[in-house]
């Protein structure tokens, strides 16, 4: 153990008068220094400590991102409104009200300028059967968790086409293959439902709501034109179909809400694909 005596030597901080045993503390025999130094605090300065970077960072950044959010169109009444909106301006003004279209083709016409025939719209059919089987094909496989939310939801078409089609081959009609258009949209919507739900749920969406409208419009004119007002089972549905079309919007809108804003924007820019894929089977009736 070290002694007393070396502890003293080592004066490591200030020169203090040694004490020892032997020499007890006389207080009568201690005095100041003359001069004693003079503690001034001027030298002292304080500062305040630098604030932290990275929560500098996160306050800037999400105050820039609070004030470029802006709202979309027909964003606060869900996302299917979003979707109905872009849908609208891909129309044109004689279709719709909201379009901003050229009329560029023969079914971008309104319906009453139409001039159908009943091999073409056998071929329209044929191939709208085919795309709504690979739509419910998806539906039921679901590859993803959110696809199983659209099952049964009353609009599948594709048993009321198959009784269409069976009742054209009893008045004698030879049904047809599908055709070109028909088979790329259906492919096209099996591969993008492997990969990319946002995109698939905007073609399901185009699909089903579109002929739910304009496609009832287009089954009256045709029924008048070339089928004595016979009124097709792919223009029928079971229950209250504003009802069913609510049911789905509510799913829709549901699902979309664990989206991002950038998986949202994805989806919309996909809605002019689903308009040119299924323009071109419209075509097909006036062919």
């Amino acid at each position: 153990m070290a002694s007393l005596t070396s502890i003293s030597q080592s004066q490591f901080l200030l020169n203090k008068p040694q004490f020892t045993k032997s020499q007890p503390l006389n207080f009568a025999s201690c005095s100041l220094p003359k001069n004693p130094p003079r503690l001034s605090f001027q030298s002292v300065k304080f500062s305040r400590m630098p604030p932290n970077p990275r929560a500098v960072v996160v306050v800037s950044a999400t105050a820039a991102a609070e004030k470029s959010r802006r709202r979309y169109p027909g964003e606060a009444k869900g996302f299917v409104e979003e979707m109905r909106f872009v849908a609208m301006k891909l129309h044109t003004r004689e279709q719709a009200k909201e379009g901003e279209k050229e009329v560029k083709q023969p079914e971008e016409q309104t319906v009453t300028k139409w001039k159908p025939s009943v091999d073409g719209y056998l071929r329209f059919l044929v191939d709208s059967k085919l795309v709504y089987d690979t739509l419910e094909g998806i539906i039921e496989k679901a590859a993803f968790p959110s696809y199983a939310e659209f099952r049964n939801t009353g609009l599948e078409r594709s048993e009321g086409l198959a009784k269409d089609l069976d009742w054209f081959k009893e008045q004698g009609y030879d049904i047809p293959e599908p055709s070109s258009p028909g088979r790329n949209y259906a492919e096209y919507l099996k591969e993008l439902s492997e990969r990319d739900p946002q995109a698939f749920i905007c073609h399901f969406y185009n699909i089903y709501f579109a002929h739910s409208a304009g496609g009832r419009m287009i089954g009256k004119k045709v029924a008048e034109e070339i089928l004595n007002k016979k009124e097709l089972e792919f223009y029928k549905w079971d229950g209250d179909l504003s009802q069913l079309l609510q049911n789905v919007r509510d799913k829709l809108n549901k699902v979309a809400e664990r989206w991002t804003r950038e998986e949202k924007n994805h989806c919309l820019e996909e809605t002019e694909k689903s308009f040119k894929s299924s323009g071109e089977i419209l075509r097909l009736i006036l062919s």
